[in-house]
This record gives structure tokens, C-alpha cells and sequence, in this order.
């Protein structure tokens, strides 16, 4: 991207009530957002929904200062973005029309697998919410979901770690800046974050997490995937905000039952008794409603499979298996030198081409 562009990105970003609807009617108006800078204040405001309070907030000085500062951080450290019309940028949530501009990202995140799944919930965990988030995930896991979530005490981080167990890629998505970690007590998860997956906000490097930084982030948690899974909520929250949010952009949400007389169950059955989410009773009911289910995938016979076409990792990873017979998921990577984000969507590949056989327990068999 050209500097004049990102600077013009940070610019808009940063303009005082201007949102990402109001700042996206602008450059869709415009042609570009350097554009809008070009174009006359009285030309501007010609554009229906734009009143002259919205152009002198654009226009402020000290907009394009601060924009400079943001700009040579980016530069300096090497900080990776991406704007909402290139195509890196996630694709469920470019369609939603308060998305944001631009987003940060730190690690290995990678949007180009489609099965994207959102998992929120309390922070003040049970053993219940645990164990179902835990066994949950595990279940999913032979089908290489990305896991999105917040970074925050219980059932956010607990969907990460799980994410990260079953070699699965996973993504949080923060209320703050990049060079902040919150809470504090998760740093320890930050780098094998980034190894198998990473960090995105759209907030600036120095940003702290205010609290209203919270509930604008839960739109992209929201909006970055496909279905939101609420594990726990008592009846007022955070993670009942992603939901609603959720429902708005006509996306599936699902919700864990609990007892009635449970506190952190009550969100979860308030949502399912009024038709805002669907029961979610096991892994199955998600890949049966989002059509995941590769059971009907045929097992072609290896004589039909003589001149099945393989990219190099392909190859690398079925010849691996030829050589050794039935291997584990962690082995693999070891063997392959590879790690299991990657290696993950490698046997999805070649399962689809039906040259080998998922096992129990992540073991894979060759065909």
C-alpha cells in the first residue's frame, strides 16, 4: 500500500465522530480515500449524510499530526495491516457495514480458511463451561476451524488454549493496542499465540483498554465469522452484546444450556428461550448447521488416485505417512518440520483427495 493511502486511512480513523459508515460512504463517494482529502470541504458535504460538523473533525489538524506519529510507528516496527477493500482483509467481516477501516495483526493470521467460528463467554468460569469448552473444541478439531475470541479470563482464553492444543489455528481479537497485553497474566500465552495464530485490533499501537474499547471490539468477534458460540453467561454481559451483534449481521449463534438455577447459565437459556440462538447440545450440531460435516466425503480407492495432483507440502506430508504408516498430528509436524496450524489444513486436504484416513486420538493412516 502507498504511504499516501495508509496515511490517509489513519487520518479518517482518527477523525472525531466519524465512524467506519460514515467514513466508507466517503471514500465509496470519493473513489479513494486519498481522495477525500483532496476534494473541497463544500464538495463534501454534498454527500448525503455528511453535515459540516463530520468535514471540520476530518480536516483537523490534529488529525494528520497523529496520523504521522501512527504511520512511522507502523513503518518502524514493521506492523502488519490490512484495509477493508484488499483482499487479506477477513472476508465475513468486509461485509459488515461497520466493520473497520483498517485492522493490526500480530503472528500468523491467516483468514483463508472459510470455517471461522467465534466462542465467547463469562469470564467467571465453571467446571461445567470448562469442561464442554474443552471437549467442545476437541470434537471440532478434525475439521481445522479457526477459533476467535477475546484473550480474557475464562471461557476466551480457556477456547484458546484448547484451540492451541488441538493444533488448531485461533485468533484474539483485543480491545487495545498491539504493544499492550491485557490482561497481564495472559502474556505468557502471547508467543505460542502468534505460532499458531495471533493478535488483531483495530485500535492504534498505544491504545489502552478502555472500557468502551470492549464492546466496539465484541462487533468484530462478532462479524470476523461465520456462527458465535456462547459458553456461560450470567443474564447481562459482554458476551450477550457479541450475540446481539451477531443476530444483527444474520449470522448463527448458538448458546450451552445450563440449570435454571445456575447464574451462568441463565444468559445462555434467556437467548435459546427467546429464539436469539440455537441449543447447542454438542460439536455435531455445528458442523450439521454451518454444513461441515465431511462424512460424505467418498474414500476413493488408491487405484483411482494414481494421478491425484499434490502441492510440494502435500507430497512432503503423504509421503511422510507412506514411509512410516499411522502417525499422530504432533509427529507429523515434528517430522515434517512444520507446525500443526499449518499441518492441519494439509491432511484436511489430502482426506478430501482420499489418500488417507483421520483416526481417533488425531492419529492419521495413509491410504
Amino acid at each position: 500500500m502507498e504511504t499516501e493511502t495508509l496515511h490517509a486511512i489513519l487520518r479518517l480513523q482518527n477523525a472525531t465522530t466519524i465512524g467506519p459508515i460514515l467514513a466508507k460512504k466517503l471514500i465509496a463517494a470519493t473513489g479513494d480515500v486519498s481522495q477525500i482529502f483532496k476534494e473541497k470541504p463544500q464538495t463534501l458535504e454534498k454527500i448525503h449524510g455528511i453535515g459540516s460538523t463530520a468535514i471540520r473533525h476530518i480536516f483537523a489538524s490534529k488529525n494528520g499530526k497523529n496520523a504521522d506519529k501512527e504511520l512511522r510507528h507502523i513503518q518502524e516496527t514493521n506492523c502488519n495491516y490490512t484495509y477493508f477493500l484488499d483482499n487479506s482483509f477477513p472476508a465475513n467481516l468486509a461485509h459488515c457495514v461497520d466493520g473497520p477501516l483498517l485492522l493490526f495483526s500480530k503472528g500468523s493470521v491467516n483468514f483463508s480458511n472459510p470455517r471461522i467460528l467465534s466462542i465467547v463467554g463469562t469470564r467467571s468460569m465453571t467446571p461445567y463451561g470448562n469442561h464442554f469448552c474443552n471437549q467442545f473444541i476437541e470434537a471440532l478439531a478434525p475439521y481445522n476451524p479457526i477459533i476467535v475470541s477475546g484473550f480474557a479470563y475464562g471461557i476466551d482464553i480457556t477456547a484458546h488454549k484448547a484451540a492451541m492444543k488441538h493444533g488448531l489455528q485461533t485468533v484474539a481479537i483485543l480491545a487495545h493496542g498491539l504493544e499492550t497485553m491485557y490482561p497481564k497474566a495472559h502474556q505468557k500465552y502471547s508467543n505460542q499465540m502468534q505460532e499458531n495464530g495471533g493478535f488483531l485490533t483495530e485500535f492504534w499501537h498505544d491504545e489502552t483498554p478502555f472500557r468502551t474499547n470492549f464492546l466496539q471490539r465484541n462487533r468484530i468477534v462478532a462479524g470476523i465469522s461465520k456462527a458465535t458460540v456462547v459458553i456461560e453467561s450470567a443474564v447481562k454481559g459482554g458476551s450477550l452484546v457479541t450475540a446481539d451483534i451477531a443476530n444483527s449481521y444474520n449470522r448463527d449463534v448458538f448458546a450451552l444450556p445450563g440449570k435454571s438455577t445456575d447464574r451462568f447459565s441463565k444468559g445462555c437459556n434467556r437467548l435459546i428461550q427467546t429464539n436469539q440462538a440455537h441449543l447447542l447440545d454438542s460439536a455435531s450440531d455445528i458442523v450439521k448447521m454451518l454444513n461441515w460435516d465431511l462424512t460424505e466425503t467418498p474414500k476413493k480407492p488408491m487405484q483411482q488416485q494414481l494421478f491425484v495432483s499434490f502441492t510440494p507440502e502435500e507430497q512432503q506430508v503423504y509421503n511422510t505417512l507412506l514411509a512410516q504408516g499411522t502417525l499422530s498430528l504432533d509427529a507429523l509436524s515434528k517430522t515434517c518440520k512444520m507446525p500443526t496450524y499449518k499441518m492441519a489444513p494439509l491432511l484436511l486436504q489430502l482426506e478430501l483427495k482420499g489418500v488417507l484416513q483421520p483416526l481417533p486420538g488425531k492419529q492419521f493412516k495413509p491410504l
